[in-house]
């Protein structure tokens, strides 16, 4: 898991769509930290340091702790941003405030090792992606990076479900109610030509 990621907040004083604007014309971006049975807070952090960060394209997924006010800080998990339909500039942030022995679900990326070692990928099969991320119940303190899923022995025409990867100790897969498909492994067309041209010959030919 990446280190937490670290924001400086200031405290909005005024709520609604004016003291919003006024607050980005200044280069930063209105936010809020809500959950874990508190108060929510409206905070207000620097634009440039927050585009930094969703930068890293794990943002999401990364648990930000807040300092506000040059205050104690608040761990939190982004479970929103708001941008700008034009500009694309981020205009609004939610902060989840995440207590200790809090789990979470979040989206997890999916990176596929061993190439080398599939038989399916050395006869030029395709690797067909279903799912680029994975849903996942996890510790708030232990979110993966990425789940690394082997393609070691996967031949054309497998499949790779959730049942056949291994996640991290005290990580679960959020969907429990079927083993779905993460991926699978596809012939090209050439390699299905082949195929069938074989087949069609052995049909063809007389028999013994």
């Amino acid at each position: 898991m990446s280190e937490a990621l670290k924001l400086a907040a200031e405290v909005r004083d005024r709520a609604g769509k004016g003291a919003s604007r006024a607050v980005r014309r200044s280069g930063r971006v209105p936010a809020v930290i809500y959950g874990d049975g508190q108060t929510a807070v409206t905070i207000h952090i620097e634009e440039k340091a927050l585009v930094r960060q969703l930068s890293s394209g794990h943002f999401m997924n990364s648990v930000v702790e807040i300092s506000v006010g040059g205050g104690k800080s608040e761990r939190t998990l982004p479970r929103d941003v708001q941008f700008h339909p034009v500009s694309d500039r981020p205009i609004h942030v939610d902060f989840l405030r995440l207590s200790g022995n809090a789990v979470i679900t979040v989206a997890v990326p999916v990176h596929f090792t061993d190439e080398d070692k599939s038989p399916g990928i050395k006869r030029g099969g395709v690797l067909n992606i279903v799912r680029h991320e994975l849903e996942l119940d996890c510790p708030s303190n232990a979110i993966p990076d990425q789940i690394d899923v082997s393609l070691d022995g996967r031949d054309v025409g497998d499949s790779i479900h959730i049942s056949a990867v291994s996640l991290p100790k005290g990580v679960t897969s959020h969907i429990t109610d079927r083993d779905f498909t993460i991926a699978t492994l596809v012939a090209p067309s050439a390699l299905k030509s082949e195929t069938a041209e074989a087949a069609g010959e052995a049909e063809a030919a007389p028999a013994a």
